[in-house]
């Protein structure tokens, strides 16, 4: 009777959509762990890489299906399934996914358990007359049926708001200069789409196209493209947290950062010579703000903007000793990154190299295709041909030993791309438009990994598509407005693309385009930025970017939220490793922590900051108060007056001009870092732990990574610690267990532990390490205790704090 019961369920989900009349099935065979589906028109090819991921290929008849993936490295697993076979259906089942195949008419489904993910609608169409960049197309198309209510996400960077269903969105990587809330297009698109039930799906072809999200309001997904592969894959989870872990498997994890990329960046367009440079950091150290890098936009290769793209060499007039500024700043615990474009311009000091050495993409006629844009008559460096791709390699080469520890690759969609200019795998520039910018991030990844292979790389990018992770880019949003509305756009954006696999997505803190100086605005912006992925302040030259050189006020603001962000250093540090290891964003959406909460689907008025923090921006000029919703699951604490808030709840708040919004998980254990200037400063032996102590929470537990903050691989070559908090309470004492997991090559040393307990509503009886009582200071006024240990990290060590009731 439970099997008629489901098959009735799965037949009753299935009929409720449309199927594709006019496909016929044949017959399934299975080869080596695929499952090949005849029907009249091609074959269906079905495989699971884990029993939470399968990809289905179509392959029209008189096609093969010969191309690689540009984005799917995991190979597929020898994954246990049932298979079932009746006259009108076939199964395919797994612990996580089932593929139901309906015969007549014939159609394809994708369940996880019992309920239905997504189905086949028309499946694999043509259709003829269509248009992109105002070029007529002929497109294959992959269509789907989606349930009416599900909220959708994906598209790569878009500035629409958390839900994308209703749009139908271009997949080309293109610029969009000074946008503000509405920006359909902008510099990194991909091919993915992510659902509120809880299911992704990545469409696994590079060509450029678009994703309709039922634009036509008849509850339809569809996959546009002008070649390539018919290729896609359906990825489930458990959670939210599981989902992106499992697409990231497939497609890659990105590289640990270097620690320092973690502080604050002295960065704008920009320096025109090594002595602005200079005297920018040291105007830094004089007012006492933290910062750990700068970077240099292209005036360090040029004097003007127009006309240099391609020179790759410093500008000897203004910047007549550039080794010795690197050596320098470094001195300073400054890192020096450098801005790089792949276009060499016919003025360029290098174009003539350019062209004997045959490293730009082609027209049809074997010669390098020039064309006009806006800094000059170029050609672009064909990263696809063995020449242009180790004469760039080589470029790289010789920046990193002069000690650049960063590279900044812009204009990498790239900003201007023929569709008919021709690249050196037999590609032309509709094809590899979208992986131009991921493909360019592997070269520079490859750059370091040649020249300084255990040092880890830095690499800021704004354009790149599905899997660009694993190549350790960096993104940015691109050139938003100076305005509350670009302002207003980012938590959306940073979030969308979180869930998308890729953590590290942020922006021009207080904006890049306008003559907008506002100070509230700047303010604002970077108070939102001490809980962003990177923390860098950029604009063009019409506004200072750098804290030193706005008002005295906006300075004050500045300063303040500067230090907080190196505060958190350790906490950051950990989410990096988070993602390095699970994928998990930085950024999260409050439906990560309640599923069923359908209201928090579309909800971007706060977001977690990892798993401890909850956060609400303050996007408004002049706004007196915010409302914040509290996730039910646990009691909160305001990070700035310890008050607590109860879960499921929510609040409204007057705002303050120094601080945005910031509330704590109630029995969290948060780690901080004591005031530094730079993260050179920090060696993770010297901690302030806050634990927000709780009565309803019996245990709370942290795992906090480190190392030297340097080392490629350092996790994988077991150069790391793992230090374990552990805070119980039965109500009378609260017991604190340090303990910690040292990584074979890892030389762990003696830690200055900081315990700062908060919510102690009385002075304790006693606080003992083992028998030895330990001094503490008690603060009746804000309930807070505080105990000062070292810890021998080599052994495990108890804290007993006996409670007076």
């Amino acid at each position: 009777m439970k099997n008629l019961f489901r098959f009735l369920l799965l037949f009753l989900a299935t009929n409720l959509f449309a199927q594709n009349n006019q496909r016929f099935f044949q017959k399934i065979e299975f080869k080596n762990n695929t499952a090949e589906i005849s029907v009249n028109d091609g074959l269906y090819q079905v495989k699971f890489y884990t029993p939470e991921m399968v990809e289905t290929a179509f392959i029209p008849k008189n096609q093969t299906l010969t191309e690689n993936s540009h984005a799917v490295i995991l190979s597929p697993k020898d994954v246990k399934y049932n298979f079932r076979e009746t006259r009108g259906f076939a199964w395919i089942e797994t612990s996580g996914i089932t593929v139901k195949i309906q015969k007549v008419p014939f159609q394809i489904s994708y369940y996880k358990g019992d309920e239905l993910l997504i189905s086949e609608k028309n499946g694999y169409g043509t259709y003829e007359n269509g248009e992109i960049n105002n070029h007529p197309q002929n497109f294959e198309t992959l269509n789907f049926n989606l349930s009416p209510d599900e909220v959708l996400y994906g598209a790569g960077a878009r500035a629409l708001g958390m839900n994308r269903r209703g749009n139908r969105l271009m997949l080309y990587n293109r610029a969009h200069y000074g946008f503000e809330t509405h920006a359909p297009l902008l510099n990194f698109t991909m091919p993915i789409v992510v659902s509120s039930k809880k299911y992704l799906i990545h469409f696994d072809n590079a060509p450029i196209g678009y994703l309709d999200l039922d634009s036509k309001k008849d509850n339809s997904l569809t996959y546009e493209t002008v070649s390539g592969r018919k290729v896609y894959q359906v990825i489930s989870g458990n959670s939210w947290e599981d989902l992106v872990k499992n697409y990231t498997d497939l497609t890659g994890k990105q590289p640990m950062l270097p620690r320092w990329s973690l502080g604050n960046f002295s960065s704008k367009f920009g320096y025109h010579t090594q002595q602005q440079t200079v005297e920018t950091i040291e105007k830094f150290r004089a007012e006492k703000i933290p910062v750990d890098a700068v970077i240099l936009d292209l005036y360090w290769f040029g004097k003007s903007i127009q006309g240099t793209l391609g020179n790759f060499a410093w500008d000897k007039d203004n910047f007549p000793k550039p080794q010795q500024m690197i050596d320098d700043l470094r001195k300073n615990n400054v890192e020096t990154i450098l801005i790089t474009e792949p276009f060499v311009v016919n003025t360029s000091s290098r174009y003539q190299e350019a062209l004997d050495k045959d490293i730009l993409a082609k027209n049809n006629e074997g010669k390098a295709f020039m064309y006009d844009f806006y800094f000059g008559h170029t050609g672009l460096i064909d990263i696809y041909s063995q020449k242009g791709n180790s004469w760039f390699k080589n470029i790289y080469k010789d920046l990193l030993n002069q000690g650049v520890t960063g590279i900044w690759g812009d204009l990498g969609e790239p900003e201007v791309h023929p569709s008919t200019i021709l690249h050196g795998n037999g590609k032309n520039g509709d094809q590899v438009h979208n992986i131009y910018g991921m493909d360019w991030a592997k070269l520079v990844k490859e750059s370091f990994a040649e020249t300084s292979p255990n040092s880890r790389p830095f690499i800021l990018m704004r354009a790149g598509y599905s899997g660009a992770q694993r190549n350790g880019l960096v993104p940015w949003s691109g050139d938003v407005s100076r305005s509350w509305g670009g302002l207003q756009s980012q938590p959306d954006i940073a979030l969308q693309m979180g869930l998308q696999g890729i953590a590290f997505m942020h922006s021009d803190l207080g904006g890049f385009a306008g003559k907008n100086e506002d100070d509230e605005l700047y303010a604002r912006w970077l108070q939102y930025g001490v809980f962003n992925p990177i923390y860098r302040p950029h604009a063009d030259e019409n506004v200072p970017s750098e804290p030193v050189y706005r008002s005295e006020k906006a300075k004050i603001l500045a300063k303040k939220a500067i230090e907080l962000r190196y505060a958190l250093l350790p906490y950051n540090y950990n989410l990096v490793f988070q993602n390095h290891k699970n994928g998990t964003p930085l950024m999260r959406p409050l439906f990560f922590e309640e599923p069923e909460n359908q209201k928090l689907y579309t909800y971007n008025t706060a977001y977690f900051w990892g798993k401890d923090f909850l956060i609400s921006p303050i996007l408004n000029k002049g706004q007196k108060e915010q409302t914040v919703y509290f996730p039910k699951n646990s009691d909160w604490v305001n990070f700035y007056t310890d008050v607590k808030i109860s879960g499921g709840t929510t609040q409204t708040f007057v705002t303050e001009e120094d601080k945005i919004p910031t509330f704590i998980r109630a029995g969290s254990i948060i780690p901080m870092a004591k005031p530094m200037q730079s993260t050179k400063e920090y060696d993770g032996n010297s901690l302030i732990l806050h634990y927000y102590f709780d009565e309803k929470v019996k245990e709370t537990q942290l795992k906090l990574y480190n190392d030297d903050g340097l080392q490629n691989g350092a996790y994988e070559k077991g150069q790391f610690e793992m230090m374990e908090f552990e805070a119980e309470t039965n109500g009378k004492t609260i017991t604190f267990e340090l303990d910690n997991e040292v990584g074979a090559n890892f030389s762990a040393k003696s830690k200055n532990i900081e315990l700062v307990i908060h919510h102690v509503s009385k002075n304790p009886n006693s606080v003992k390490a083992g028998c030895k009582k330990l001094e503490y200071t008690y603060d009746s006024e804000k309930k807070t205790l505080k105990v000062n240990l070292v810890w021998d990290s080599a052994k495990e060590s108890k804290v007993k704090i006996k409670l007076h009731i």
